[in-house]
């Protein structure tokens, strides 16, 4: 039939009729035009002193946020690009010199008072900050970024963020990356005395129809912040994906269908409140990862992804965790083929999302190395380049064919070990000497070393897509190549060749699932697809 078709070769009207028709068809399927969101940077510079091991230091803290012009009542309040720098004096700097320190890494808790009609409470903001180099002379500058918790208000009114205490954790290393002894600082930092200009931005938020805050939100007693210094925790954890308690499920009095707890419900509508993760519309999803999209625009698409990954010379599978990968759709072409075909075909780019950085959240996989001892890893992917997606749907009425490409280029690194219990000091440099490979069916095209993934659908035109499609999601599959290990080991001793023997080699199948994706920048995300915060609402779950 599809011979016949090309043979007839149909005018080029009713070929442009029948792209018409098809993309008709596919509107479902394609995210709608978002509404722009007013927002601003904050940029603040303020005085601190920090408490060090040493004695009292004066330290200078920039943090920078982009917050919402305004907000209504009961709209989710979101903190987007938020950065904590931390200038200390250059004695700090000797200070780790003297430890033989060549490097550091920051972790912060900075505490922010939110304030609104004469009520208040803190919410903490967490950032992490890669390993930096120690300056010769001169401050020590360093910068963390993370995810902050969002808010939402029962009331109209004003609602401030004020700069509040400041906890560090310093993890100095040596040139050869093991830790220095002490192995980490911990630094308490209070701000100036300056409260006026502690706050970082005023949000003004006005009646609105956006209904009511979540049940299952905590609500602010009118009470100044506290002014205890904030405490240091070891390994601060990043803010949970876990939805928070859709109404008519779970009542602030925890059980289903229970009336709500009289305490909460008088405190209804009185101030801010700290979202407690997301809040979808349906019932609760499964725990994830934050995956939230900074500067959303109508092309922004956002999902989650997980699956399987075999490891060929281990005879074992690894599972790789639920990841966000954010999207930035490219604009559709019509395609208009010699053979009278009609291909709709779309080129879109993208990363990974973690804790700020595009890579996967860490997993950790045991296998039998060498068919006899039991070996614990801990692994991460990091992204090395774009993530491209090519979408071709072959617009053939009534059931549109659909085939897509994905492909990233990936580093896979190897943070901790254990053999048989014992642990392997692999050091902190431990990866692939370059990415992960496919075989690739356009190597003029696309060149370089990078995974390739596969998904195929269909769309029946009035019923759900079957199969893979970028924007329903579904089953991608792959076969890669683990690339030789480098940088493996500490103390002298070199274990490149070991990770090499044990796991490196090609033959490795690969399946992911991802979800339906989140069109975020549309003014009125649809339901199902995205939680009240805009993050993607289905979670999915690996297949072998």
């Amino acid at each position: 039939m599809r011979g016949q078709r090309a043979a007839l070769r149909p005018s080029r009207a009713q070929t442009r009729g029948a792209a018409i028709a098809a993309l008709v068809a596919l509107a479902p399927l394609l995210p709608a035009a978002a509404v722009a969101l007013g927002s601003h940077e904050v940029d603040a510079r303020l005085p601190y002193l920090c408490t060090l091991p040493s004695g009292p230091q004066t330290a200078t803290v920039r943090i920078r946020a982009t917050v919402p012009d305004r907000a209504t009542v009961g709209e989710t309040i979101a903190a987007a690009d938020v950065s904590t720098t931390l200038e200390l004096p250059a004695a700090v700097a000797a200070e780790l010199t003297a430890l033989e320190a060549a490097t550091v890494r920051m972790e912060t808790t900075l505490t922010v008072g939110v304030g609104q009609n004469g009520g208040s409470t803190d919410v903490t903001w967490l950032g992490t900050a890669q390993p930096a180099a120690i300056p010769a002379e001169g401050p020590l500058t360093l910068t963390s970024t993370g995810d902050v918790p969002a808010l939402t208000t029962g009331t109209a009114g004003e609602l401030t963020l004020t700069a509040g205490n400041l906890a560090v954790g310093l993890a100095p290393s040596k040139a050869d990356g093991t830790p220095t002894g002490p192995a980490s600082l911990s630094v308490s930092c209070v701000p100036g005395p300056d409260a006026e200009g502690r706050t970082l931005a005023g949000i003004p938020v006005t009646a609105g129809s956006t209904g009511t805050p979540s049940p299952g939100a905590p609500s602010i007693p009118p009470t100044a912040p506290s002014s205890s210094p904030a405490s240091f925790p070891s390994s601060p954890a990043a803010p949970s994906g876990q939805p928070s308690t859709p109404a008519g499920r779970e009542t602030a009095g925890g059980a289903a269908g229970a009336p709500p707890d009289p305490a909460s419900a008088s405190d209804a509508g009185k101030g801010p409140r700290v979202a407690t993760g997301n809040a979808p519309a349906t019932a609760a999803r499964p725990k994830a990862p934050p995956c939230v999209t900074e500067k959303p625009t109508s092309t922004s698409l956002s999902a989650y992804i997980t699956g399987y990954s075999n490891v060929r010379k281990l005879d074992g599978a690894s599972l790789i965790p639920v990841s966000c990968v954010q999207l930035e759709q490219g604009e559709p072409v019509i395609d208009f083929r010699p053979d009278g075909s009609i291909h709709l075909l779309q080129k879109s780019e993208g990363s990974l999302l973690y804790q700020g950085r595009k890579q996967s959240p860490p997993f950790t996989s045991t296998f039998l190395t060498f068919g006899f001892a039991p070996t614990t890893a801990t692994l991460v992917l990091e992204q090395a380049g774009p993530l491209v997606v090519e979408s071709d749907v072959l617009l053939v009425f009534p059931d549109n064919i659909a085939e897509t490409y994905i492909r990233v280029p990936l580093v896979l690194r190897v943070l901790d070990v254990e053999v048989n219990g014992t642990p392997l000091d692999v050091g902190p440099g431990c990866r692939t000497v370059k990415p992960l490979t496919s075989p690739e069916p356009q190597p003029a095209k696309y060149p370089g070393d990078h995974l390739v993934l596969l998904g195929k659908g269909q769309l029946l035109n009035g019923t759900d897509a079957t199969g893979y499609v970028l924007t329903s999601g579904g089953p991608l599959t792959g076969e890669v190549t683990v690339p030789a290990f480098k940088g493996c080991g500490a103390g002298g001793e070199n274990l490149d060749r070991l990770l090499t023997a044990a796991i490196s080699g090609p033959g490795n199948h690969i399946r992911q699932i991802q979800g339906q994706t989140c069109a975020v920048g549309v003014e009125v995300p649809t339901e199902g697809q995205c939680t009240a915060d805009r993050q993607p609402y289905v979670v999915p779950k690996p297949e072998r």
